[in-house]
């Protein structure tokens, strides 16, 4: 690795107090690739196939099925990470072994089940041994299974910081009393990013949020003139809710859409200091050089370099 950038150096301080181990996976990520040294990160996320079935997530982009592809795609775009569960990781960490860092994914859902619950699906000795540099897991802020699913993540967590694994937090509030454009409130998904950094997630991914206030107790803390109708602003609110953007924050790339409607997406989550993105279907949906054309121009408007 090379000498660390102050950006890097500048990132690592939030996390006073925490393991060495950690802390040099968290350069690991933050030193790699075309976003190397700047401090933010973009990662490919390939879990949609456990989460949608492997027809709605790869029929689109055939040679997708096989896992090699992705860790092919994430290096020749040079992202930051890899995220996966453990089969498609282990079907490839091998052959690229140092080539990217990754990001076992490590509780999973599908779409068969009615229950809004993920069950572990992989351990922290299954990320030491694929060289991992960290294990994420999803939290459901809201669901009926919340509190559990809180108690597995502080177990998972801390037996990852243990072992000098970075921690990576997906917070997706649903569930429970919370109807579909709740979900995304601005609110509620401040309120799941807070819980995430709780929790003790080094990284917290979380979707864009809408301009809805969804509950009743904290429409007062969301005056009409604060300018939460501008997405860069309400970005700005979810980083300073992880801690006051001592936490990485990086944001879902959402569903699969048109390149236009994505990048003026991204250029407003950029404008309001997120740390990064996070995109799979995106990208791996498309055909491989698009997806590459698409992800040098996600990480062009991270970098700055349209400003």
């Amino acid at each position: 690795m090379t000498q660390l950038t102050p950006a890097v150096r500048n990132v690592l301080s939030w996390y006073d107090g925490e393991r060495p181990g950690v802390k040099a996976n968290l350069a690991r990520m933050l030193m790699h690739g075309r976003m190397g040294g700047s401090g933010k990160l973009v990662i490919l996320p390939v879990d949609q196939g456990f989460e949608h079935g492997p027809a709605r997530s790869f029929a689109g982009n055939p040679p997708a099925y096989d896992p090699r592809y992705h860790f092919s795609l994430a290096i020749e775009a040079e992202l930051s990470a890899l995220a996966a569960p453990l089969g498609m990781l282990a079907a490839g960490a091998d052959r690229y072994a140092g080539e990217i860092p990754l990001i076992l994914k490590a509780n999973n859902a599908n779409s068969l089940g009615t229950v809004k619950d993920e069950a572990i699906t992989a351990s922290v000795r299954d990320a030491l041994e694929l060289g991992c540099s960290a294990i994420g897991y999803t939290i459901y802020p809201g669901s009926d299974r919340q509190y559990e699913m809180f108690e597995e993540v502080r177990a998972g967590a801390a037996e990852a910081r243990a072992n000098g694994l970075a921690v990576v937090v997906w917070a997706y509030p649903r569930g429970g009393q919370l109807d579909a454009k709740a979900e995304t409130a601005l609110d509620v998904v401040a309120y799941g990013a807070h819980i995430a950094a709780l929790l003790g997630g080094h990284i917290i991914k979380v979707k864009a949020p809408s301009a809805i206030v969804a509950e009743p107790d904290a429409k007062g803390s969301y005056p009409p003139d604060a300018g939460y109708e501008q997405l860069s602003r309400r970005i700005e609110h979810i980083v300073q809710a992880a801690f006051n953007g001592r936490r990485l924050v990086v944001f879902s790339g959402g569903p699969a859409r048109d390149d236009a409607t994505m990048l003026n997406e991204i250029q407003d989550i950029h404008r309001g200091g997120a740390h990064g993105s996070i995109i799979g279907r995106n990208a791996f949906q498309r055909p491989h050089d698009e997806a590459i054309e698409l992800l040098h121009r996600v990480m062009a408007i991270h970098l700055g370099e349209n400003d």
